[in-house]
């Protein structure tokens, strides 16, 4: 038996033995079962052992089955617009795919910068950050830039395997999940934060508010300091490369598919101004997609459109409400008070504390299910640092920007096998990239939030 499948039915065994605790004083029955329902799912999907859209079915049917919450808070997640937003991005990835838009913008960026190693890195985390607000899926761009990154790389002569290839697929890879975490509709687990904002306490994170609050630091410090890690620690030396191929003219698929981004991004960074949610955004281009003669594909496309991160998102959700509505949130609130050390006045020394407690929680989860068990913490912190309610949902966000491991990226282990990276090349940059997010980007990400007045 596989060391993951033992360390899966221990927490599956962990799961039954909370079951049958006895609750704290002061909490219910419901607050055991629910402990013991989010053991069991928390366990399967920081284990891999199930894909994670079964898991959360698993979830969703076991919440019903053992009357741990109501049907209306354990489907909570799907009444959510950020849901929707979930849906919508992944028939605009398909779209972007099939017109081959993105790597028509990706191709663009690697012939016009790509004179050098370093301009050849950064133009790889250039096209990685420019696709992630036109393509809102991490693992559509993963399985897009990948392939491409490695034919760059060969046809400049970097072997499969070799430093120059490495840095390459790395800068690729790291930058897609990294600095897109920065950018509200292209991570699962910012619209996992959105969606537990939005169904626990009624909050609506916008997607101009979030690219502000985030994108200075954690997107385009981000992508900076990847380039020079990558340059640093993956040193190489591009050999020329054949012409490059003459542009094409846009065909009728990508011109339509170009204003559909244009408007949908336009709609998404004025959402403050008129008040409708990236969700429904989201949808309605989608839909433009799919839509006859209007559209870039034919509607029976919408079958190749990959729905696990559907499910998987909706479960999340409701995992974070009933965490709340069981009393759960409520003990592990108090279990956090006396283990940290956070007080009102204190906000640096909190927001490092949160930031660190966020991050390294990814430990034991993949990371788009951090928010979700985290978000229901939130009002807490948000009482016990004086802060705003959004500044504590947002540093809990922090939480996700920076992987410790590849396995809490389920992009990113998809992403080491199309590109042949082995574990240790990925922790060759993971790990000190992680290292300087924490004790650089982090006060940086503090001085901005000051800066902004964004802890009231």
């Amino acid at each position: 038996m596989k060391p993951v499948t033992i360390l899966a039915w221990l927490m599956v065994a962990a799961a039954v033995a909370v079951y049958f605790m006895p609750p704290p004083a002061g909490f219910s029955s419901d607050t055991m079962r629910a402990a013991a329902l989010v053991v069991f799912t928390i366990g399967l999907w920081a284990t891999g052992v199930l894909p994670e859209h079964i898991t959360g079915f698993l979830f969703l049917m076991l919440a019903m089955v053992l009357a741990v919450a109501p049907a209306q808070v354990v489907f909570s997640g799907f009444a959510s617009a950020t849901l929707w937003l979930v849906l919508g991005g992944l028939i605009m990835a398909e779209a972007v795919n099939r017109t081959g838009l993105a790597r028509r913008l990706a191709g663009v960026l690697f012939a016009r910068f790509a004179l050098s190693y370093v301009q050849l890195v950064a133009a790889v985390v250039g096209a990685s950050i420019v696709l992630a607000f036109v393509m809102p899926a991490t693992l559509g761009r993963v399985l897009l830039m990948l392939p491409i990154v490695s034919a760059l790389a060969e046809r400049v002569g970097f072997e499969r395997g070799s430093t120059g290839y490495n840095g390459l697929c790395l800068a690729a890879l790291v930058t897609t999940y990294q600095s897109g975490t920065a950018i509200l509709t292209a991570n699962a687990p910012n619209l996992v934060l959105a969606g537990s904002a939005e169904a626990l306490y009624g909050v609506q994170i916008t997607y101009a508010e979030y690219l502000w609050v985030q994108l200075p630091v954690l997107g385009v410090l981000k992508g900076v300091a990847i380039i020079a890690f990558v340059c640093w620690l993956f040193r190489a030396e591009v050999h020329p490369a054949q012409q490059a191929d003459a542009p094409t003219p846009l065909t009728p698929e990508e011109r339509r598919m170009v204003a559909i981004l244009v408007v949908a991004l336009a709609l998404w960074a004025t959402d403050f101004l008129h008040g409708i949610k990236s969700g429904w955004v989201a949808l309605a281009a989608g839909i433009a997609c799919l839509l006859p003669r209007v559209g870039v594909m034919p509607v029976s496309a919408f079958g190749d459109v990959r729905l696990g991160p559907y499910f998987y998102v909706g479960a999340t959700l409701g995992l974070g409400l009933v965490t709340q509505t069981t009393g759960l949130s409520e003990a592990l609130g108090n279990l956090v008070q006396g283990v940290l050390s956070i007080g009102a006045g204190a906000d640096f020394a909190n927001f490092i504390t949160l930031a660190l407690l966020a991050t390294f929680a990814g430990l034991f989860t993949t990371n788009p299910a951090q928010p979700a068990v985290l978000s229901p913490l939130a009002e807490y912190l948000a009482q016990a640092t004086g802060w705003p309610l959004k500044a504590a949902l947002m540093t809990i966000g922090i939480g996700f920007t920076t992987f410790v491991l590849p396995y809490q990226v389920p992009p990113m282990v998809v992403g080491m096998q199309v590109g042949a990276l082995r574990v240790a090349t990925v922790l060759r940059l993971s790990l000190p990239l992680l290292a300087f997010s924490l004790v650089v980007l982090l006060p940086l990400q503090y001085l901005w939030w000051r800066l902004i007045g964004y802890f009231g």
